[in-house]
């Protein structure tokens, strides 16, 4: 890595470090706004990208949240109950309009998530809809948190589960007690419940599908723990099979799921686990990585140990975070269109809420490559299959 690209890594934590100051000193509460971009760029006298990377670090760090055109929020910590967001025009004096309440639980607050709770938002404002938003810090706070929305009278529910494979009991009480619910992100196969979410499968077959393509044999993986989490397990599996259908042989060492999970706040550093497993596959002239933050741990790893990037190895992510293109080298992912998601998750709860008689359904949602620089085409140099 270049000195120049060293500094500038080193000012924007810099700014994240005085913003975090700022959050204590204005003892900022959980769904405040933190300054903008443009304010800290006058605060602190630098440039406008350094100050979009130092929020976009605090974004993966889980301690802000973004939403398009609205601004950067303080996350709560899953203790204050939430926060409400007004969706609908002030009540008129003497207007009596019965409360119309949408909730949105989700695990974390981070780049992805922020997305899908703008979408949902502009969803259910269109449906005359108020949202009330909760952030459940482990599976029994999410339990409180919907016993809490069903005691409030909530009139439907869109959940984006913790991390479990199954459901927790507190979401079969919510199918017994014909609470409208929808499920995001994840698919539950015990239980007949509404899901809507990305094909991960899908997406992670196509970008192994695209390496290929580019000329790429030796192609690896790497993930975070998979254990109960479904759409690892699902890019996972795209993967392989990628490589079977194009017969190419699938290779032990080539797999490689990390001991602990990629910390956000360390991904821009040099990782002993990534370092180890290139290190140990000089072969490999492709990783594909289960998430961004992954990505990113490879792509500064390598950087560090002087393997140039792509030139040497290839790096694709999953996700599209904002943090994938600002990289050295902006990387090529796969995008998860929350968009998509939200409007079909909130028009599947709306079916429900009306009483709908259907029985269960399952949307997909498919994903799409996003193009970037950190793959090599070697297409021209090897023989293909």
């Amino acid at each position: 890595m270049t000195s120049e690209n060293k500094s500038r890594k080193q000012l924007y934590l810099q700014i994240a470090d005085k913003v975090m100051e700022i959050i204590e000193s204005r003892e900022l509460k959980p769904h405040d706004p933190v300054p903008s971009e443009a304010e800290l760029a006058k605060l602190f006298g630098v440039s406008r990208m350094t100050t979009k990377l130092a929020l976009e670090q605090l974004v993966e760090r889980g301690v802000v949240y973004r939403l398009p055109r609205r601004g950067t929020f303080l996350a709560g910590n899953g203790q204050e109950g939430g926060a409400r967001m007004e969706a609908k025009p002030p009540q008129q004096p003497g207007e009596k309009k019965e409360s119309r309440l949408i909730a949105l639980v989700v695990p974390h607050m981070t780049d992805y998530t922020s997305r899908i709770i703008a979408s949902v938002e502009h969803e259910v404002r269109k449906h005359g809809f108020d949202l009330v938003l909760r952030i459940s810090k482990d599976e029994e706070d999410q339990g409180r948190c919907l016993q809490a929305l069903v005691d409030m009278g909530i009139d439907g529910i869109i959940l984006f589960p913790q991390g479990s494979k199954s459901c927790s009991s507190q979401v079969f009480k919510l199918k017994m007690d014909k609470i409208p619910s929808v499920i995001i992100d994840r698919v539950f196969y015990e239980i007949p419940i509404d899901c809507v979410y990305h094909d991960h499968f899908q997406g992670s077959y196509e970008m192994a599908k695209y390496l290929i393509a580019k000329g790429h044999r030796e192609i690896g993986f790497s993930s975070n723990v998979i254990e109960n989490i479904t759409a690892r397990g699902e890019r996972y599996r795209g993967y392989i099979q990628a490589l079977l259908d194009h017969g190419i042989p699938v290779k032990s060492e080539y797999i490689h799921f990390r001991t602990t999970s990629c910390r956000p706040d360390h991904i821009h550093e040099y990782d002993a686990e990534q370092g180890e497993f290139i290190r140990n596959n000089p072969g490999m002239t492709a990783v594909m990585c289960a998430d961004d933050q992954v990505a990113i741990a490879t792509l500064f790893s390598a950087l560090h140990m002087n393997i140039a990037v792509p030139e040497k190895l290839s790096i694709v992510g999953f996700s599209d975070t904002h943090l994938s293109a600002l990289t050295p080298v902006p990387l090529t992912t796969v995008r998860q269109d929350t968009e998509k998601l939200a409007a079909a998750a909130v028009e599947l709860l709306m079916k429900r809420v009306r009483h709908s008689r259907e029985q269960h359904i399952t949307v997909k949602i498919q994903t799409r490559i996003i193009e970037r620089k950190s793959v090599l085409d070697r297409s021209g140099l090897v023989t293909t299959t």
